[in-house]
This record gives C-alpha cells, sequence and structure tokens, in this order.
C-alpha cells in the first residue's frame, strides 16, 4: 500500500513541479500598492497588464467609499450562516434583482464565489440522465462540474474549439443517447474565453436549435461589463440574449469584487435556488460584498465611460500591436494575447527581461496550454490604463520582438532577481 503523502513528495503535480525554481516570481508573484496599472514588484514599479480590474473600478473613490462604509456598519461576519437558514437580507434580494434585470432575465441568485457556483450549477442542472456538450476550451470550472457529472454516471461529448460542424456532431451523439436514458441535453460555452479573448460563437450554436434540441449555459465572466452596448454581456453584444438559457458571470472582473450571480427563468433560478449545495451549505456572501456590489452594479448601469475608456485603450493596445506586426490571434474582446513562436526557456527569458529591464509585467502562457513552440503574452488593458502605456508598452514589445528573432532569449539567459522570503 502507498503512502499518500510519499506519493505527494515524489510527484508535487504539473505546475508543482515547478515550485522551487518559480514561486514568487513566475508563480506567486506579490504585486504590492494599490490596485493600478503601476504597482510594486519585488521592490521596483512595473506597469502591470495581469489585473482583471477591466473598469478601473478596484481603486474607485467610491467604491472604496461604499465597502469601508459597508464594512464598518455591518462588519465582515453579517450575516451569520447560509442564505437558508438565517443569511436572508434585503439587500441580497435586492442585488439579485438589480442583476437580473440588468442582464435581462426574469430572476438571479447571488453565489459565494464564480468557481465554486459553476462546479454546483453543473451538478444541480444535469442528472445522470442528461448529456453535456461542451467546448473544448471551457474554463477549468466548467471542467470540474463535468467531472462531477461524469462521476455520477452522466454523459459528455466535447467539440474542438468554436467548431460548429463538430458541435452539430457532438449533438446528434448527444441527442441519441438522451433520447436513450430519458435525459435532455445542456450545451455550455464561454461567452469570452479568458485566455484568447475571442467569443463563444453564440450566433451558431443558437441556429443549431432547428436541428436539435437543448438548453444553453453561457459562462460570462469576462463579457459581463465589458461587451454589449449597455455591458450586459456577450448575448447583448449578438443580440441574443433571450436566446440564453443559463447566464452566469462573476463578480471579480469587471465588478473587482467577489461572489458570481447565475441568472434565468425565475421558475428555473428558484430550482438553483433549493439545490446548489455550494450555497446551500456555505455561509452567506458578507454584507460589505453585497452592498459594495450594488454600488458597483450602479456605476455599471450608470456610467457608460468606464467601459467606454476600456474600449480606448483596448482598441489602441489592439490596434498598436497588429501595426506593428504582432500576432494578437483573434480577439474580439479587451483580453489581448500576443503570439510569438519559441521555446519555453525563451519565453521564461522574455517574462524576466520585461520584468526587469523594462519594468513590464504580464503573464505568460505556455504548453500544454498553447501548442508546443507557441509562446503567448497575456495582456489586460483596463480603464485605469492611459494611451501613454500603451504607447510605451508597444514599444518595449518592439525591443522584445527584435530580441527573440535575433536569438538573444536563446543564448542567453536573463538573470532575474531572487525573491527574498
Amino acid at each position: 500500500m502507498v503512502d499518500i503523502f510519499d506519493r505527494i513528495r515524489e510527484a508535487r503535480g504539473p505546475l508543482g513541479q515547478y515550485q522551487e525554481n518559480a514561486e514568487g516570481y513566475f508563480m506567486f508573484p506579490e504585486l504590492e500598492g494599490e490596485i493600478k496599472p503601476r504597482m510594486k514588484f519585488l521592490g521596483r514599479e512595473v506597469l502591470t497588464w495581469s489585473l482583471n480590474n477591466y473598469l478601473g473600478l478596484a481603486n474607485h473613490p467610491e467604491v472604496r467609499k461604499a465597502d469601508a462604509e459597508a464594512a464598518a456598519k455591518y462588519g465582515m461576519a453579517y450575516p451569520m450562516g447560509a442564505r437558508m437558514m438565517s443569511g436572508q437580507t434585503k439587500y441580497h434580494k435586492q442585488l439579485e434583482k438589480e442583476l437580473a434585470k440588468f442582464v435581462g432575465r426574469e430572476s438571479a441568485y447571488l453565489l459565494n464565489y464564480g468557481y465554486q457556483g459553476m462546479v454546483s450549477i453543473i451538478d444541480s442542472l444535469a442528472t445522470r440522465k442528461d448529456v453535456i456538450v461542451f467546448d473544448s476550451e471551457a474554463h477549468a470550472c466548467i471542467m470540474d462540474g463535468i467531472f462531477l457529472h461524469k462521476a455520477k454516471g452522466g454523459k459528455s461529448y466535447v467539440y474542438p474549439h468554436n467548431d460548429i460542424e463538430r458541435c452539430a456532431k457532438m449533438l446528434k451523439f448527444a441527442t441519441a443517447k438522451a433520447e436513450e436514458n430519458g435525459g435532455g441535453v445542456l450545451v455550455i460555452t464561454e461567452g469570452v474565453f479568458g485566455m484568447a479573448g475571442d467569443l463563444g460563437n453564440l450566433p451558431e450554436i443558437i441556429k443549431l436549435r432547428k436541428q436539435f434540441k437543448f438548453r444553453l449555459l453561457i459562462d460570462d465572466a469576462h463579457g459581463f461589463g465589458t461587451m454589449g452596448k449597455t455591458g450586459a454581456g456577450t448575448g447583448e453584444h449578438f443580440g441574443l440574449q433571450d436566446e440564453v438559457d443559463i447566464y452566469f458571470s462573476t463578480f471579480a472582473k469587471s465588478m473587482a469584487g467577489i461572489g458570481a450571480f447565475v441568472a434565468g427563468e425565475k421558475e428555473i433560478i428558484d430550482y438553483l435556488k433549493y439545490n446548489l449545495r455550494s450555497q446551500i451549505f456555505a455561509k452567506s456572501l458578507p454584507m460589505p460584498m453585497v452592498l459594495g456590489a450594488l454600488k458597483r452594479l450602479q456605476m455599471l448601469r450608470e456610467e457608460p465611460e468606464h467601459k467606454n475608456k476600456l474600449w480606448q485603450i483596448a482598441t489602441a493596445l489592439q490596434e498598436g500591436l497588429k501595426e506593428n506586426g504582432f500576432n494578437i490571434g483573434n480577439t474580439q474582446s479587451p483580453v489581448t494575447p500576443v503570439y510569438f513562436s519559441g521555446s519555453v526557456p525563451e519565453g521564461t527569458n522574455i517574462v524576466v527581461d520585461l520584468r526587469e529591464n523594462y519594468n513590464i509585467f504580464c503573464s505568460i502562457v505556455v504548453y500544454p496550454v498553447v501548442p508546443k513552440g507557441v509562446l503567448m503574452l497575456r495582456l489586460i488593458p483596463t480603464a485605469a490604463h492611459t494611451l501613454e502605456d500603451v504607447k510605451e508598452t508597444i514599444e518595449v514589445f518592439k525591443i522584445i520582438k527584435k530580441n527573440l528573432d535575433t536569438g538573444k532569449y536563446n543564448t542567453n539567459v536573463i538573470p532575474m532577481r531572487k525573491v527574498l522570503e
């Protein structure tokens, strides 16, 4: 028999194996100071493009005032207990009502966290008789929900990212299996895919309803507040909001907070309220987060200048990169990937060079998230950035590209500062 701890010591997992050399620099880096484009990393100011603070609300004076006043009045404990037992308040209900109205749905329900919320939504919606069809690039929370579905005997089919022809083929298989089981079909995709920035092909997926019967669940974590005329999300962007059966988003991006929500028909949301195990058995969302979310939502509704500024910065960044010969893929959202050809060691050197010599902080994505030989630097523009930030970053990226093309990152090891305990 194997000792579980012995096995863990011998194999730390796909990411844990890099802990000794990467922690504190590439993984678990500490950004210090107020949340804004320029923060401190290892004691030095860096221009950061790694925060999902899309609308710049994280450090907005009105938001901080609302958070502070709510914390002073209620503390972090109130309300005590789960919503179902003793954690219900009029403000939780008010936030749900306003969220539902904002995204054009009959009803909404608050979730403590997006990740656990999505896992629990999938678990509650789909029985073992039902079949799930999902996009191959789906977020980890969707994948974990599907793993739970499969663990209880459910079936699922995956289609290559945004491949509608293969999606139709998987729906054909799913329909046959669901009819055999006496169940239904649930299709899951994202509104905005958070790595590459492209959109889920909602128009073509919805057209498949002419051939197949299914319900549609959208994870719009990166679309809520950023996409559509009012910021109501990717469904609004396509003019298809009414075709989305279950709409999900988190407060961790545009709302710069904690929590999430799910919205849809009242009867379905009522069902979820009484069946989401991650909420039934969890403490209610603390009052400062609820009142803070109400303030943020008010600003989303009444101050479109935040979204307008975000898109001004995102457009300037993306167009500037393209004009200078950079490959940013097929992004249709503020998420801005920049693709290079190179090895993982070259990618490591690029990140170190950016941080140590040019004071630019952004995230890198390497194999197996992207194919071998591909490197992706992921930039997140926000309403808090300036056009000068964009100009500075593009000039630095031109230098980085030249260094990569001339082999600098293949032959030299760029020294990085040691992480102090």
